[in-house]
């Protein structure tokens, strides 16, 4: 995982809004505020965009024209939200290029369900797991979780990323510069010692015994790479 991913939402309801962006929020999401069409739009070009919620009642624009103006420029999940619960209305968006229809009033587990669900198959689409297992570890991409023998491990926002990424590579040596530049953002190349700590917190969450780690391991050098093998034996 690189830089958190955002949430664009396309609604003219500041209520709504600020009940989405705090459910978002607390699931590890970036969220992006527009309250026009125009406004929506003209976020798309955000690189860490992960998905579109829009509202099809908007003030300037008709949101199943939002929906396809979306669908011209990119490939994004889209769920929409709306007040018309009709067969038509719903066929007529999901035509137009949304992935999703949630209904106002709705709860807020269902529209998490809704995102998750939006989100793993356009990783199934292209290509990317949304699920990975390495040693014991189990690692769910989207949830952003990591679970031992179904035991839950916490783990930051950072960690978490440093170790996806990791894991979605495993066994394959991931340089300095890869990974600070994967997870951080460009410029942060030769923050090595940065990394390093990252490398040292999660040994201790994730390892056995963090001062002989047997599923991070170091390229002296160069940088790290996940053991596909972890715990079948010993190594340094």
């Amino acid at each position: 995982m690189s830089s958190p991913q955002e949430i664009l939402i396309i609604d003219d309801e500041p209520a709504i809004r600020r009940f989405l962006k705090s459910s978002l929020l607390a699931h590890d999401f970036e969220v992006v505020e527009a309250a026009t069409g125009k406004a929506g739009l003209a976020a798309l070009g955000s690189k860490h965009l992960a998905l579109v919620v829009v509202d099809l009642g908007l003030p300037d624009m008709d949101g199943h024209e939002v929906i396809r103006a979306i669908r011209q420029r990119s490939q994004v999940p889209i769920v929409v939200l709306s007040v018309r619960d009709d067969e038509a209305g719903k066929v007529a968006a999901l035509d137009d290029g949304a992935d999703d229809y949630v209904t106002k009033p709705f709860g807020i587990e269902e529209f998490m369900a809704r995102v998750r669900a939006a989100l793993r198959h356009r990783l199934q689409q292209q290509g990317q797991h949304a699920n990975l297992q390495v040693g014991d570890l189990s690692i769910d991409v989207l949830a952003r979780e990591v679970k031992r023998g179904g035991q839950p491990i916490k783990l930051s926002r950072r960690e978490f990323d440093l170790l996806a990424y990791l894991a979605e590579h495993a066994g394959k040596v991931i340089t300095h510069q890869q990974a600070l530049t994967h997870v951080w953002g460009p410029g942060h190349g030769e923050y090595i010692e940065y990394l390093r700590v990252y490398v040292r917190q999660l040994r201790q969450k994730i390892e056995a015994d963090p001062q002989r780690p047997v599923l991070i391991l170091t390229v002296p050098g160069v940088g790290y790479r996940i053991d596909p093998n972890a715990g079948q034996e010993g190594k340094n």
